[in-house]
């Protein structure tokens, strides 16, 4: 078995007429999700989870509100069991940016919240999405 520690996370931003909004990519199998990558040496999750999202989203202007909890994903890769252990963190975007994917995702949107919650494919991804919006509205 490989072990990939990686980190993540859910990004929201307020709209004036829309409420909270998810931001969410499509990989390359058309699955929406959170943006996330691997943990590099010398990081800890809360700097790959930044990192990360300015990586594949393009926005740097965010502010890490919370840790929301870790997600384990198993998949087999060539010969070898993957387990994929995801930290993931709540951030909002502070807004000025346009949103850009990188060439290996088929997608980037922002899906408004009860939108984003039906385009999320993974239940424990979702389970955090629900949680994130939660606190999204009471901060």
């Amino acid at each position: 078995m490989v072990r990939e520690p990686t980190a993540g996370a859910v990004i929201c931003r307020r709209g004036h007429d829309v409420g909270v909004q998810v931001l969410l990519i499509q990989d390359a199998k058309n699955r929406w999700t959170i943006p996330k990558g691997h943990i590099e040496d010398g990081e800890d999750a809360r700097e790959t989870a930044i990192r990360e999202i300015g990586e594949e989203t393009g926005l740097k202007n965010v502010k890490v509100l919370d840790y929301m909890g870790q997600v384990d994903f198993k998949f087999q890769r060539e010969d070898a069991l993957v387990l994929m252990t995801t930290q993931v963190y709540l951030m909002e975007a502070l807004g000025g940016e346009d949103v850009q994917k990188e060439e290996w995702m088929n997608g980037i949107h922002w899906f408004d919240a009860k939108d984003a919650l039906e385009m999320v494919e993974y239940d424990d991804v979702r389970t955090l999405v629900e949680e994130a919006l939660e606190k999204m509205r009471s901060k």
